[in-house]
């Protein structure tokens, strides 16, 4: 292991309320074992990240507005809790592009990358991602941004049913809304309905050309850049199994030299003088050309997929050259295999099946860890309490005979016309008595009974000649 100064603590800053979010924890692992001073803002409770033993100190993350006025008001109270400055790792996409809105008012408390204020939210904008790789030549989907519903079904039918509709801004989504970040649609309907949410998302929506998944189609990029794009430490990888399955985060993943990924990469980053880490998400098309889905400008989280022979991955490499320290030549490469354990095993599951392995491959999972095992602990007993959760309700839900979303599903009563019921043959109907309800007319006499539907009419002559009944009782 590379041995480097650690007198400069570090403070992870996650916004995103999701308790499994295992990146957070691969970077208090990374910088807690050589030895930083790791702070972490997150959810009140803390999470399972909260149990490890490379923590210092959770720090709960403001509740409610999520504003640039809240994040710095929280910020400079972590400042003054830990006493000196420290080096600000955000680990979602809300929070890299509030704290490069704020950086002025950070600066002497903490240690950022040096780069335009809405840089992070530009490339993060998916409508603005489509026009950088227009502009710079970078493979992209075909994307239209409507301006109505009309055009929002228009495109969706010259596009290509199934397609993909995202929000331009997903971070400004209404928690509650039931929208998704990206949705995939089916019928121009569907896109038309979705556009008429434009208001209430917060963002534009816009329509992409559905590209299919499958094997060998999913990779993403990974680097950490320093001062005018220069790159520390960079690698590409591909996903082997994702949650949820082909559209989801990085169950399993392989570290694999892909040399278009890491041009597109490398190219970005020097053409924005990009510094920090950014993450970025490729599908090939049918022919096998890469395209750019995704920019997100933090760390992955799978980040610690990149890791050398020496303990070297893209959060320690900024460590290093945000404290001023060399950042040593990568040492070892391809090979490693990343496994979110969790996610991997719903995708498992999902696709009867588990990812390809190859013999000696190095395995990094992101939970477990022999020196720090509570926190895989906290998450299995958390994850499993959320899905007896969710089991339970759906039992409930059934045995109740109304689901969760609120159907109802009890036997429906059936009402026909109670002579109907007396001319047709018992083969034909067989109703319960207290099913079967015949309709009265106001007056409370039964509607007269509809033609036999299987007999043709009676002929005038043969209902005259017909022998009267005595009426049925009941």
């Amino acid at each position: 292991m590379a041995v480097f100064a650690t007198d400069v603590p570090a403070l992870l800053l996650r916004l995103d309320r999701n308790p499994f979010h295992h990146g957070t924890l691969g970077a208090v692992r990374s910088l807690g074992r050589q030895g930083v001073e790791v702070h972490a803002v997150v959810e009140a409770d803390g999470g399972p990240v909260a149990r490890s033993r490379h923590l210092r100190a959770a720090h709960p993350a403001p509740e409610g507005d999520l504003g640039p006025d809240a994040l710095l008001d929280c910020l400079t109270g972590v400042s003054e809790r830990i006493g000196r400055p420290a080096v600000l790792f955000a680990m979602d996409d809300l929070g890299a592009i509030t704290v490069s809105r704020i950086a002025p008012l950070l600066a002497g408390r903490y240690l950022l990358p040096s780069q335009p204020g809405e840089l992070p939210a530009r490339v993060a904008d998916k409508a603005e991602l489509a026009a950088l790789c227009a502009r710079w030549d970078v493979g992209h989907p075909e994307t239209v941004v409507p301006a109505s519903g009309a055009e929002a079904a228009e495109a969706a039918w010259r596009l290509g049913l199934p397609a993909v509709a995202k929000w331009s801004r997903p971070w400004l989504l209404p928690p509650d809304s039931g929208l998704r970040s990206t949705t995939l649609v089916t019928t121009a309907a569907e896109a038309r309905r979705l556009y008429e949410r434009t208001a209430e998302a917060g963002s534009p929506l816009l329509l992409q050309r559905f590209l299919p998944g499958g094997p060998d189609t999913d990779w993403f990029f990974h680097g950490a850049f320093a001062r005018g794009g220069r790159p520390l430490l960079t690698g590409s990888g591909r996903k082997e199994l994702s949650w949820p399955v082909r559209t989801g985060l990085t169950a399993v993943g392989r570290w694999l030299p892909d040399p278009a990924a890491e041009e597109a990469g490398l190219r970005l980053a020097a053409r924005l003088g990009y510094q920090g880490i950014l993450d970025l998400d490729f599908r090939r098309d049918e022919r096998g050309r890469l395209r750019l889905l995704d920019f997100n400008p933090r760390p992955g989280a799978q980040f610690r997929l990149f890791t050398d022979t020496a303990g070297l991955d893209v959060v320690r490499a900024l460590y290093l050259d945000l404290t001023g320290q060399p950042v040593p030549e990568r040492a070892g490469g391809p090979g490693r295999v990343f496994v979110a354990e969790n996610y991997a095993l719903l995708a498992a599951l999902a696709t009867r099946g588990a990812a390809p392995r190859r013999a000696g491959a190095r395995i990094e999972p992101a939970w477990f860890a022999a020196d720090d095992p509570l926190p895989f602990l906290a998450m299995a007993r958390a994850f499993l309490g959320r899905g007896l959760h969710k089991g339970g309700r759906r039992l409930w839900g059934t045995l109740r005979g109304v689901p969760a979303g609120g159907r109802r599903t009890a036997r429906a009563v059936v009402r026909v016309p109670r002579a109907f019921v007396r001319a047709a043959p018992r083969a034909f109907v067989r109703a319960p008595r207290a099913v079967v309800r015949a309709p009265r007319q106001r007056g409370g006499d039964p509607l007269p009974a509809p033609a036999h539907p299987l007999r043709a009419p009676a002929s005038a002559d043969a209902v005259r000649d017909r022998p009267e009944r005595a009426p049925a009782t009941r």
